[in-house]
């Protein structure tokens, strides 16, 4: 209850922290793109003008940003057992998807302007002015949600912080376009929007990419993986571990996995072992929010299967109508059923009156339970009364 707790108290802050840094993007965008676009008009900069539409896509994905945040961060329900976290996954696409389309109608712009000299514009000195304020505002943007994103996790907001970085690169090529058609070199400001164009594209795509691997759950880096298994081997109580999977869920990430503890441990030193395994991996991986634990008697992947064996009321049921006739049969205190390597040890528990096998009792007990169908061995053990 205190881990639960703690946590629906962390949600919010996470929540609040993704508004305030995309509100002071928002805003610093708004600005931005107000005086790029009006400079370029007044420039006469067509690669200055397509960077403040650019700064403008950003103002967009801010919005959907904030939008999706709240929504990420609504509760689990029953239609959404695993949360909303993908909602955040999913606006990583969208604005993927939004900067490869601006990027193209940027880059259609210019090459039609290039195809058509009389179109082109020349720009004036002050437009280096605009372009160098749009170079430090973006790069101070992209920095400042970075750090944020990498710190509370977040892929949306690391994909809006690099929406900032291509900006900050792409005022670089405008200032570069620019600066080439000062000194008289006729078209290099609509070059400058075309590489403009590609770069939107290029950084699109990439987001589109890492959507859509986290869509369809793609597994976590190999460096996080090795340190999960450095995790669970360290654990006391485990003996070896297998088929860890883990995906990505907006700012979460799951894990699965198999753990081996010792094969006659009782069920809730084998529960403990798995929580202490959950609590391990949670408390050091800090890239894993959750991990559903499957606990093994054995190395499932060598071991034979045992799906074929019948359940215990089958099992028990013939035991003790083979020892009905024993003289120890109402003495009989306990039966554990142990599942291993495809067949079934029985132990059972007497009282310590029997140890003493009077009349061979115990071999007889053992004869005829091995006689039972994927009964592999029985082991007598005895209780003080």
């Amino acid at each position: 209850m205190a881990v639960v707790e703690e946590e629906m108290r962390e949600e919010p802050s996470r929540l609040q922290v993704t508004r305030r840094v995309t509100l002071v993007g928002a805003f610093v965008n708004a600005c931005l793109a107000l005086a790029q676009v009006v400079g370029g008009v007044f420039t006469h900069s067509q690669a200055l003008i397509a960077d403040g539409v650019h700064t403008l896509s950003d103002l967009a994905s801010d919005f959907i940003v904030l939008l999706a945040a709240h929504e990420a961060h609504r509760d689990a329900d029953e239609e959404h057992p695993y949360g909303h976290g993908r909602i955040e996954t999913l606006a990583t696409g969208l604005l993927g998807i939004g900067l490869i389309i601006v990027g193209a109608g940027i880059g259609w712009d210019a090459a039609n302007r290039l195809l058509n000299p009389e179109r082109l514009l020349n720009p004036t000195p002050l437009a280096l002015f605009f372009a160098a304020l749009a170079v430090l505002s973006k790069e101070g943007l992209y920095q400042y949600t970075r750090r944020v994103a990498r710190k509370i996790r977040s892929t949306m907001l690391e994909a809006n912080a690099w929406h900032h970085r291509s900006d900050a690169i792409s005022s670089l090529l405008v200032i570069a376009g620019i600066g080439l058609s000062l000194m008289g070199f006729e078209g290099f400001d609509a070059w400058a929007a075309i590489g403009v164009a590609l770069f939107i594209i290029y950084l699109g795509g990439r987001l589109l990419w890492q959507s859509g691997q986290e869509l369809i759950d793609a597994s976590l880096d190999d460096e996080v993986l090795k340190r999960t298994e450095e995790v669970i081997q360290s654990v006391d109580g485990v003996v070896s571990m297998h088929l860890l999977r883990t995906r990505k869920s907006g700012g979460n990430a799951f894990a699965d996995v198999h753990i081996q503890v010792p094969s006659r441990i009782s069920v809730s030193e084998g529960h403990q072992i798995a929580e202490a395994v959950r609590k391990a991996i949670v408390g050091k991986i800090d890239e894993i929010t959750d991990v559903t634990i499957h606990t093994d008697p054995e190395d499932d992947a060598v071991a034979k299967p045992n799906d074929h064996l019948p359940l215990r009321d089958e099992v028990v049921g013939q035991l003790r109508r083979k020892w009905l006739a024993l003289p120890l049969y109402d003495d009989i205190a306990n039966i554990n059923l142990h599942y291993l390597d495809g067949r079934i040890d029985v132990d059972v528990y007497l009282p310590l009156k029997w140890a003493e096998n009077p009349g061979g009792v115990l071999d007889e007990m053992k004869r005829l339970g091995e006689s039972v169908v994927h009964v592999d061995r029985v082991r007598v053990f005895f209780e003080q009364e």
